[in-house]
């Protein structure tokens, strides 16, 4: 089992920035993948950023030049440091770690933490 606990969400304003953070707790030495998604209501959960423990990152599209995910394994944490923050990027952030698929790939969620991009 893993245990996701997220935080640093908040309320900003156009063109501001927020950092995200993820601590993971259990059975960290199995996990191989960690990504932050985020969901509006009404809508599908969308896949934001993704590191891998040998540190490969991706983003989507729409975050690419304004986001950046990092990790510090000393402290097991994953961090999405979020820039240029748009009214759009406005939704509830969750953490996803996923085990090696050796052991089954099996994924954990954190709470959520809720971004509103407002002025």
């Amino acid at each position: 089992q893993v245990q996701l606990v997220e935080s640093g969400g908040g309320l900003v304003q156009p063109g501001g920035s927020l950092r995200l953070s993820c601590v993971a707790s259990g059975n960290i030495f199995l996990i191989t993948l960690m990504r932050w998604y985020r969901q509006v209501p009404g809508k599908e959960r969308e896949l934001v950023a993704g590191i891998t423990s040998s540190g490969s990152i991706d983003y989507a599209d729409s975050v690419k030049g304004r986001f950046a995910i990092s990790r510090d394994a000393a402290k097991n944490t994953v961090y999405l440091q979020m820039n240029s923050l748009k009214p759009e990027d406005t939704a509830v952030y969750y953490c996803n770690h996923v085990y090696n698929p050796v052991y089954g790939g099996r994924e954990f969620w954190g709470q959520g933490t809720q971004v509103t991009v407002s002025s």
